[in-house]
């Protein structure tokens, strides 16, 4: 059987001036990632289907990121806003390329699952002309209902124009659509706009399909998957439900999490066998780790990845760039960005690596910092295999410390260190007899003198 292609059109031209942000409502990020990118990454993303995303005027930000994650995603200008129907037509031009199946959604609704899109799907091959998704509200107003008869759908009720006995039903409209693309044209063009608003509405397309002696049906969902986000609180709540989800599928992967309630997961974090989590450990986008790892408590970690059996924390920060090799320990108030760490290397306390590279075995001792910014540029620190820095010590960059060199506690190293030497930089250290107590006798005189 030959494979259908797909056209997905996400609406995503919504201002979402509720979200009292100048950031395009679609742009608002859940679990690390845009709304926008959750809808397309959840789209059919075969060889042979195609993304259109509606976008409103001056949203060049909106467009650079469909194409960030979707490479061949179209982008089209909705100029002005004339209602939902309207909006998929700004896609007229890729329409009319004639997908088999054409798939509406919503780029404010980041929930919605790519199993989702295949039940869509599903009963367009069995000859639908359109497919609306549905689910039951625990409170239903404001909701379009669905007034179905069988497997039919026979309309879509606004609550303000439906009776009571309408009002009573629970099945309502999520307002995502699957239609048969070889009519969709067909369909969209008849929709008129002779209401209060003078809009065109996607609705109509129930009774258009009707009249063309189609058939259109629905598909349910639960209600959290087609939560829209209009406001901040309902991108807390959906973040909530996210974050759920993300840890569910993190337990049934292996995860151990000994308080999961209190972790933050990333949309892409990748775990390996017999990861352990412990409280209150949030991850960005990026982060990937390996088997047997532990990540403890209060630590924060974005786009780093981390090497087998590898500790991270308590109170570690992982920044951009951070990758730690197999068995490495980096501990508490230790923060690394941009360094690669090698496998059996450790900095175990209240450390800065930045920009840098730590060579196998290697031990960085407490309080040691990499001076990596000069107030223009950065520049990169070398630590050699098995080399040892002694704590509260300074890397001025650029600098190389070789294998297995020894830096002396308290040391400021500003020039490279050759392998298996040590480097001591200390003023020689100065002792001044009874100079403590003269110094308590003086303060407590001039005390004395004042009062």
């Amino acid at each position: 059987m030959t494979a259908r292609t797909s056209l997905t059109v996400v609406l995503a031209a919504g201002e979402g001036t509720r979200m009292r942000s100048r950031l395009p409502k679609v742009l608002h990020q859940i679990a690390g990632r845009a709304m926008l990118a959750h809808v397309l990454a959840a789209a059919p993303r075969g060889a042979s289907d195609k993304v259109a995303v509606v976008v409103g005027p001056d949203h060049q930000a909106v467009s650079d990121e469909a194409r960030r994650v979707s490479l061949d995603a179209t982008t089209f200008v909705q100029r002005e806003r004339l209602g939902t129907a309207h909006a998929v037509l700004a896609a007229r031009d890729a329409i009319a390329k004639g997908a088999d199946d054409l798939l509406i959604v919503f780029g404010d609704t980041p929930l919605i699952d790519a199993s989702t899109f295949e039940r869509l799907r599903a009963p367009l091959r069995d000859g639908a002309a359109l497919v609306v998704l549905g689910f039951h509200a625990k409170d239903p107003t404001g909701y379009g209902r669905l007034l179905v008869e069988g497997d039919r759908l026979l309309g879509i009720r606004e609550h303000g124009d439906a009776s009571e006995a309408e009002r009573k039903i629970t099945l309502c409209n999520a307002g995502v659509m699957a239609m048969d693309g070889k009519t969709a044209l067909q369909i969209l063009d008849r929709i008129g706009n002779g209401n209060s608003k003078n809009e065109y509405y996607l609705t109509d397309a129930v009774a258009i399909v009707g009249e063309l002696g189609r058939r259109a049906v629905v598909i349910e969902t639960g209600e959290d998957e087609v939560r829209g986000i209009n406001t901040k609180s309902q991108l807390a709540e959906a973040e909530q439900v996210m974050q759920a989800k993300l840890r569910t599928a993190a337990l049934e992967a292996g995860v151990t999490m000994t308080a999961p309630e209190t972790v933050f997961l990333a949309a892409d974090t990748t775990f390996g066998r017999d990861v352990t989590i412990e409280p209150f450990v949030v991850f960005g986008p990026g982060v990937s780790i390996a088997d047997g790892a532990v990540i403890h408590a209060f630590s924060n970690i974005v786009g780093a990845n981390i090497g087998k059996n590898a500790s991270v924390g308590p109170y570690a920060r992982l920044r951009p760039g951070t990758v730690l090799g197999d068995n490495t320990r980096i501990g508490n108030f230790v923060e690394v960005k941009a360094a690669t760490i090698d496998a059996g290397a450790k900095a175990n306390h209240l450390t800065y690596i930045g920009d840098a590279h730590v060579g196998e075995g290697a031990n960085i001792g407490a309080g040691t910092i990499t001076c990596n910014y000069d107030g223009v540029d950065k520049h990169r620190t070398e630590i050699g295999a098995g080399a040892f820095v002694g704590t509260n010590s300074s890397l001025v960059a650029p600098v190389k410390i070789g294998a297995g060199a020894y830096i002396g506690s308290g040391s400021v190293i500003t020039r490279d260190v050759p392998d298996d030497a040590l480097a001591v930089e200390r003023s020689a250290q100065t002792v001044k007899q009874g100079w403590a107590k003269r110094f308590r006798e003086m303060k407590l005189r001039g005390r004395k003198a004042k009062d």
